[in-house]
């Protein structure tokens, strides 16, 4: 059995605005068999490749490797966009030591709600993929049942965004949206394949593929 901790702290400043919420990183972040490409730090999976649209969409010249240059780029860039991470999932328990979602059980949340009161600056919440089982979404709804709050849908067109009221004993309460973005792993791609929008593009284009189709819709938030 294996215990897969979270390894990083969420990362959030007085005055972030946006709020990306995942699941946790790979195992090997957690046990520091990091690859070559990898950096330590939030969303450091070259193969999970969200850095990889963000440098797309801004033209960072982002390095991908172990250094600490790869980390400071990175906070810098979050830093500067008033874009904060707070990972849902603090630990759970694996059988096999992989990243799948529906591998994890005894799932231990973090408190994101309480978060997002102690940072009143954050508008958006961005979870890095939708609502089927064990996503962030999915793992959200679960969360936000213990403070009586639900999620209205604003927009059904991918990616799905809703909001949701904050009550706020100080002030008018605070309305949070959620933006449901395609997930950054390639496990999405197959998804992505049948989606209505990606066959209109990839027709017109051939050269049109998965990576571009994130880009595209990444671009908006980023």
């Amino acid at each position: 059995m294996f215990k897969h901790h979270h390894p990083y702290a969420p990362f959030i400043k007085k005055d972030t605005k946006k709020l990306i919420v995942g699941t946790l990183p790979p195992p090997r972040f957690s046990t520091g068999d990091l690859l070559e490409k990898d950096v330590d730090f939030c969303y450091g999976s070259y193969y999970n490749s969200l850095w990889l649209y963000i440098d797309k969409i801004h033209n960072l010249n982002l390095r991908f490797d172990n250094s600490q240059e790869a980390i400071d780029q990175r906070k810098k860039f979050l830093i500067k966009h008033k874009i904060g991470v707070c990972d849902i999932v603090d630990s759970c328990e694996r059988e096999k030591i992989d990243a799948s979602d529906l591998g994890m059980f005894n799932v231990e949340l973090r408190d994101v709600i309480d978060y997002i009161k102690r940072f009143s600056n954050i508008e958006t919440i961005l979870f890095t993929g939708g609502n089927s089982k064990n996503g962030p979404e999915y793992f959200f709804r679960k969360h936000i049942k213990d403070y009586n709050i639900k999620l209205e849908l604003v927009s059904n067109e991918i990616p799905r965004i809703h909001q949701f009221e904050l009550p706020n004993t100080n002030s008018a309460n605070r309305i949070i949206k959620t933006v449901s973005l395609t997930s950054s792993s390639g496990s999405a791609n197959r998804a992505i394949g049948s989606n209505p929008l990606y066959k209109q593009l990839k027709a017109k284009n051939s050269k049109f593929n998965t990576f571009d189709f994130r880009v595209l819709q990444y671009q908006e938030f980023f």
